[in-house]
């Protein structure tokens, strides 16, 4: 029987939410972990527990057929890699940041400097098309410390918050690479794993739909309800379900959650009570 093998990160800040995201698309792992290899209890999947680094080349080369890895982590790897979804999570950037007292008049500051990175590929092929040469020094682990005790003159570094930058008195300049967790495939798997990969997106899909999604239901006169099914149109269209209370109905819909407050002030114009949001199990559409 033919099976899908996932390379996953063993632990870190991509290790939760992708096992969560599998959990959440119905793939149960036996309890226990420490273990590098687990199989799925009611999904023909196997799971590999490596480092974040080493998932693009287990990939590349046909030890797991598909792998949950940040997109920095794919560009600086450069293997040959199809990104068959994007995730949501783990965002990030990948940036330029210089000492916070020095005024920063473009890309070309960088030339002739030191830059401090664990992502050198990257950084290379930024200054390539710049037209900048700078000195790339490769380290792993506090890149962020390396202007302060002379290393570099300035660093290239995944930044979410920003945080680790201002306490270290440096300020984020160029931002190179737009990063967030992507599943990858080899292109080349069997016909049989293929269906299979095609099978887990199915649900992946449904569940990263029902995140961004919520299921609205408010009551309102009738009179309103055309103004208020072009503000939130649904899927396809919203339920409407008459009250008790003559005049009145309750509308059912979906909205993206992102949009929900865009639109509230114009639900309670028209006159809309009762509103309720509720979040969705899964989302097939």
């Amino acid at each position: 029987m033919e099976k899908l093998k996932i390379a996953i990160q063993k632990s870190g800040r991509l290790h939760e939410k992708s096992l969560e995201l599998l959990k959440d698309s119905g793939i149960n792992l036996p309890n226990g972990s420490g273990k590098l290899l687990s199989a799925a209890r009611d999904f023909p999947l196997e799971i590999l527990f490596v480092r974040d680094d080493d998932i693009p080349e287990y990939v590349a080369d046909g030890v797991a057929d598909t792998g949950i890895v940040g997109e920095n982590v794919v560009a600086e790897k450069g293997f040959r890699l199809k990104i068959m979804e994007r995730l949501g999570f783990a965002r990030c950037r990948l940036s330029l940041a210089i000492p916070r007292n020095v005024d920063y008049p473009g890309p070309h500051y960088f030339t002739n400097l030191k830059i401090a990175t664990s992502y050198p590929n990257v950084l290379r092929k930024f200054l390539d098309d710049k037209g900048i040469k700078a000195e790339i020094h490769e380290i792993s682990g506090s890149v962020e410390i390396a202007p302060g005790i002379g290393l570099a003159d300035a660093i290239f570094d995944i930044v979410s918050s920003g945080s680790t930058l201002i306490s270290n008195q440096l300020k984020e300049v160029e931002t190179v690479l737009h990063s967030e967790a992507v599943l990858v495939a080899n292109e080349k798997m069997k016909a049989g794993v293929h269906e299979l990969l095609e099978k887990l997106l199915f649900r992946i899909r449904a569940v990263q739909k029902s995140r961004n999604n919520k299921y609205i239901l408010l009551n309102a006169p009738n009179e309103k309800i055309p103004d208020i099914v072009k503000i939130i149109p649904g899927m396809k269209s919203p339920t409407v379900m008459p009250l008790a209370e003559e005049g009145w109905s309750s509308l059912h819909s979906v909205l993206n959650e992102n949009k929900f407050w865009e639109v509230i002030d114009q639900l309670k114009e028209l006159g809309a009570q009762g509103i309720l949001v509720i979040p969705i199990e899964k989302m097939i559409v």
